[in-house]
Protein backbone atom coordinates (compact mmCIF):
# COMPACT_ATOMS: atom_id res chain seq x y z
CA UNK A 1 0.00 0.00 0.00
CA UNK A 2 2.86 2.37 0.86
CA UNK A 3 5.68 0.95 -1.27
CA UNK A 4 4.78 2.68 -4.52
CA UNK A 5 3.73 6.20 -5.34
CA UNK A 6 0.07 6.69 -6.22
CA UNK A 7 -0.43 10.07 -7.85
CA UNK A 8 -3.65 11.76 -6.72
CA UNK A 9 -5.39 14.59 -8.51
CA UNK A 10 -5.65 17.96 -6.76
CA UNK A 11 -9.46 17.81 -6.76
CA UNK A 12 -11.66 16.76 -5.12
CA UNK A 13 -10.34 17.46 -1.65
CA UNK A 14 -7.17 15.51 -0.83
CA UNK A 15 -8.50 14.46 2.56
CA UNK A 16 -11.49 12.81 0.89
CA UNK A 17 -9.23 11.05 -1.60
CA UNK A 18 -6.87 9.70 1.05
CA UNK A 19 -9.81 8.67 3.20
CA UNK A 20 -11.45 6.81 0.29
CA UNK A 21 -8.24 5.00 -0.69
CA UNK A 22 -7.53 3.89 2.87
CA UNK A 23 -11.14 2.89 3.47
CA UNK A 24 -11.12 0.71 0.35
CA UNK A 25 -7.84 -0.91 1.40
CA UNK A 26 -9.18 -1.64 4.89
CA UNK A 27 -12.60 -2.92 3.82
CA UNK A 28 -11.14 -5.10 1.06
CA UNK A 29 -8.44 -6.54 3.31
CA UNK A 30 -5.33 -5.02 1.70
CA UNK A 31 -4.69 -3.43 5.08
CA UNK A 32 -5.25 -6.19 7.65
CA UNK A 33 -6.59 -5.72 11.20
CA UNK A 34 -3.78 -4.60 13.48
CA UNK A 35 -1.69 -3.06 10.69
CA UNK A 36 0.07 0.07 11.92
CA UNK A 37 -0.50 3.14 9.77
CA UNK A 38 2.49 5.45 9.54
CA UNK A 39 1.64 9.00 8.52
CA UNK A 40 4.98 9.67 6.83
CA UNK A 41 4.85 6.45 4.79
CA UNK A 42 1.26 7.05 3.73
CA UNK A 43 1.98 10.66 2.77
CA UNK A 44 4.93 9.52 0.65
CA UNK A 45 2.88 6.73 -0.93
CA UNK A 46 0.09 9.13 -1.91
CA UNK A 47 2.47 11.99 -2.85
CA UNK A 48 0.74 14.37 -0.44
CA UNK A 49 1.72 16.22 2.71
CA UNK A 50 1.08 14.74 6.15
CA UNK A 51 -1.90 17.03 6.81
CA UNK A 52 -4.50 15.30 4.57
CA UNK A 53 -3.27 11.92 5.83
CA UNK A 54 -3.69 13.05 9.44
CA UNK A 55 -7.21 14.34 8.77
CA UNK A 56 -8.17 11.16 6.89
CA UNK A 57 -6.94 8.98 9.75
CA UNK A 58 -8.99 11.04 12.20
CA UNK A 59 -12.10 10.45 10.09
CA UNK A 60 -11.35 6.73 9.83
CA UNK A 61 -10.95 6.58 13.59
CA UNK A 62 -14.29 8.35 14.09
CA UNK A 63 -15.95 5.84 11.74
CA UNK A 64 -14.44 2.86 13.55
CA UNK A 65 -11.92 1.67 10.96
CA UNK A 66 -8.79 2.91 12.77
CA UNK A 67 -7.92 2.76 16.47
CA UNK A 68 -5.08 3.80 18.75
CA UNK A 69 -2.17 1.39 18.52
CA UNK A 70 -0.31 0.09 21.60
CA UNK A 71 2.28 2.64 22.60
CA UNK A 72 1.64 5.36 20.05
CA UNK A 73 0.21 5.86 16.57
CA UNK A 74 -2.80 4.16 15.03
CA UNK A 75 -3.61 0.81 13.50
CA UNK A 76 -6.40 -0.81 11.51
CA UNK A 77 -9.18 -1.69 13.95
CA UNK A 78 -9.38 -5.31 15.02
CA UNK A 79 -12.52 -7.15 13.95
CA UNK A 80 -14.99 -7.37 16.82
CA UNK A 81 -17.78 -9.95 16.85
CA UNK A 82 -20.15 -7.91 19.02
CA UNK A 83 -19.69 -4.81 16.87
CA UNK A 84 -20.35 -6.75 13.66
CA UNK A 85 -23.54 -8.23 15.15
CA UNK A 86 -24.71 -4.70 15.94
CA UNK A 87 -23.93 -3.57 12.38
CA UNK A 88 -26.07 -6.42 11.08
CA UNK A 89 -28.95 -5.29 13.34
CA UNK A 90 -28.86 -1.84 11.74
CA UNK A 91 -28.53 -3.28 8.25
CA UNK A 92 -31.49 -5.59 8.88
CA UNK A 93 -33.74 -2.68 9.77
CA UNK A 94 -32.70 -0.62 6.75
CA UNK A 95 -33.02 -3.59 4.40
CA UNK A 96 -36.53 -4.24 5.71
CA UNK A 97 -37.52 -0.63 5.05
CA UNK A 98 -35.97 -0.78 1.58
CA UNK A 99 -37.83 -3.93 0.46
CA UNK A 100 -41.13 -2.61 1.78
CA UNK A 101 -40.76 0.66 -0.11
CA UNK A 102 -39.55 -1.14 -3.24
CA UNK A 103 -42.56 -3.46 -3.11
CA UNK A 104 -45.00 -0.61 -2.62
CA UNK A 105 -43.53 1.11 -5.68
CA UNK A 106 -44.03 -1.99 -7.82
CA UNK A 107 -40.31 -2.42 -8.37
CA UNK A 108 -38.62 -5.42 -9.97
CA UNK A 109 -35.02 -6.52 -9.51
CA UNK A 110 -33.11 -7.01 -12.77
CA UNK A 111 -33.04 -10.77 -13.60
CA UNK A 112 -29.64 -10.34 -15.24
CA UNK A 113 -28.20 -9.11 -11.94
CA UNK A 114 -29.54 -12.26 -10.28
CA UNK A 115 -28.05 -14.49 -12.97
CA UNK A 116 -24.68 -12.78 -12.72
CA UNK A 117 -24.72 -13.21 -8.95
CA UNK A 118 -25.29 -16.95 -9.23
CA UNK A 119 -22.46 -17.19 -11.75
CA UNK A 120 -20.05 -15.33 -9.50
CA UNK A 121 -21.03 -17.56 -6.57
CA UNK A 122 -19.72 -20.56 -8.49
CA UNK A 123 -16.29 -18.97 -9.07
CA UNK A 124 -15.36 -18.83 -5.37
CA UNK A 125 -13.75 -15.44 -6.04
CA UNK A 126 -14.17 -13.83 -2.63
CA UNK A 127 -14.10 -10.18 -3.69
CA UNK A 128 -16.37 -10.89 -6.66
CA UNK A 129 -18.86 -12.68 -4.36
CA UNK A 130 -18.87 -9.74 -1.96
CA UNK A 131 -19.42 -7.26 -4.80
CA UNK A 132 -22.25 -9.36 -6.25
CA UNK A 133 -23.94 -9.54 -2.85
CA UNK A 134 -23.58 -5.79 -2.42
CA UNK A 135 -24.93 -5.17 -5.94
CA UNK A 136 -28.10 -7.09 -5.11
CA UNK A 137 -28.78 -5.12 -1.96
CA UNK A 138 -27.91 -1.82 -3.62
CA UNK A 139 -30.44 -2.62 -6.33
CA UNK A 140 -33.09 -2.89 -3.60
CA UNK A 141 -31.98 0.39 -2.02
CA UNK A 142 -32.28 2.11 -5.38
CA UNK A 143 -35.65 0.47 -6.05
CA UNK A 144 -36.93 1.83 -2.72
CA UNK A 145 -36.91 5.35 -4.14
CA UNK A 146 -35.41 6.71 -0.91
CA UNK A 147 -31.77 7.75 -1.42
CA UNK A 148 -31.25 8.18 2.32
CA UNK A 149 -31.30 4.40 2.78
CA UNK A 150 -28.23 3.84 0.60
CA UNK A 151 -26.48 6.83 2.15
CA UNK A 152 -27.21 5.60 5.67
CA UNK A 153 -26.09 2.03 5.05
CA UNK A 154 -23.00 2.64 2.91
CA UNK A 155 -20.59 2.98 5.85
CA UNK A 156 -22.01 -0.15 7.48
CA UNK A 157 -21.32 -2.13 4.31
CA UNK A 158 -17.63 -1.25 4.55
CA UNK A 159 -17.56 -2.87 8.00
CA UNK A 160 -19.43 -5.90 6.66
CA UNK A 161 -17.08 -6.23 3.67
CA UNK A 162 -14.20 -6.49 6.15
CA UNK A 163 -15.68 -9.44 8.00
CA UNK A 164 -17.02 -11.08 4.84
CA UNK A 165 -13.57 -10.92 3.27
CA UNK A 166 -11.84 -12.27 6.38
CA UNK A 167 -14.28 -15.15 6.81
CA UNK A 168 -14.78 -16.15 3.18
CA UNK A 169 -11.02 -16.49 2.62
CA UNK A 170 -11.08 -19.64 4.73
CA UNK A 171 -14.67 -20.81 4.22
CA UNK A 172 -17.48 -20.50 1.69
CA UNK A 173 -20.56 -18.35 1.39
CA UNK A 174 -23.54 -20.49 2.30
CA UNK A 175 -24.99 -22.30 -0.69
CA UNK A 176 -28.51 -20.91 -0.24
CA UNK A 177 -27.58 -17.21 -0.39
CA UNK A 178 -28.73 -16.63 -3.99
CA UNK A 179 -31.84 -18.76 -3.45
CA UNK A 180 -32.64 -16.33 -0.63
CA UNK A 181 -31.96 -13.37 -2.92
CA UNK A 182 -34.28 -14.87 -5.53
CA UNK A 183 -37.05 -15.34 -2.97
CA UNK A 184 -36.73 -11.72 -1.83
CA UNK A 185 -36.78 -10.45 -5.43
CA UNK A 186 -39.81 -12.61 -6.23
CA UNK A 187 -41.73 -11.33 -3.20
CA UNK A 188 -40.99 -7.73 -4.25
CA UNK A 189 -42.12 -8.43 -7.82
CA UNK A 190 -45.29 -10.12 -6.52
CA UNK A 191 -46.18 -7.05 -4.47
CA UNK A 192 -46.06 -8.97 -1.16
CA UNK A 193 -44.38 -6.46 1.12
CA UNK A 194 -44.86 -8.45 4.34
CA UNK A 195 -43.28 -11.54 2.80
CA UNK A 196 -40.41 -9.52 1.34
CA UNK A 197 -39.72 -7.99 4.76
CA UNK A 198 -39.86 -11.39 6.45
CA UNK A 199 -37.48 -12.91 3.93
CA UNK A 200 -34.92 -10.11 4.03
CA UNK A 201 -34.90 -10.08 7.84
CA UNK A 202 -34.38 -13.84 7.88
CA UNK A 203 -31.66 -13.49 5.25
CA UNK A 204 -29.82 -10.84 7.27
CA UNK A 205 -30.16 -12.81 10.51
CA UNK A 206 -28.71 -15.95 8.92
CA UNK A 207 -25.80 -13.98 7.49
CA UNK A 208 -25.13 -12.41 10.89
CA UNK A 209 -25.21 -15.73 12.73
CA UNK A 210 -22.99 -17.48 10.19
CA UNK A 211 -20.36 -14.79 9.80
CA UNK A 212 -20.07 -13.87 13.49
CA UNK A 213 -19.76 -17.56 14.42
CA UNK A 214 -16.96 -18.07 11.91
CA UNK A 215 -15.27 -14.84 12.93
CA UNK A 216 -15.40 -15.92 16.59
CA UNK A 217 -13.80 -19.21 15.61
CA UNK A 218 -11.03 -17.45 13.69
CA UNK A 219 -10.31 -15.08 16.57
CA UNK A 220 -10.17 -17.99 19.02
CA UNK A 221 -7.82 -19.90 16.73
CA UNK A 222 -5.52 -16.89 16.53
CA UNK A 223 -5.47 -16.58 20.32
CA UNK A 224 -4.76 -20.29 20.69
CA UNK A 225 -1.95 -20.08 18.13
CA UNK A 226 -0.41 -17.09 19.87
CA UNK A 227 -0.42 -18.90 23.20
CA UNK A 228 1.09 -22.11 21.78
Amino acid sequence: MTQKTIQLATAPDLVEQVYARLLDAISEGSLQPGTRLNQEELAAGFSVSRQPVLQALRLLKKDGFVEDAPGRGVQVTQLDVHWIAQVYQVRGSLDALAVRLATERGAKIDPELMQQGRGVHQTRDVQAMIQADLAFHRAIYQASGNPLIAQSIDLHWHHLKRVMGAVLQSSHQRQTVWDEHDAIANAIAAGDADEAVRLVQEHTQQASVQLTARLSEQIQNLKTGAQA
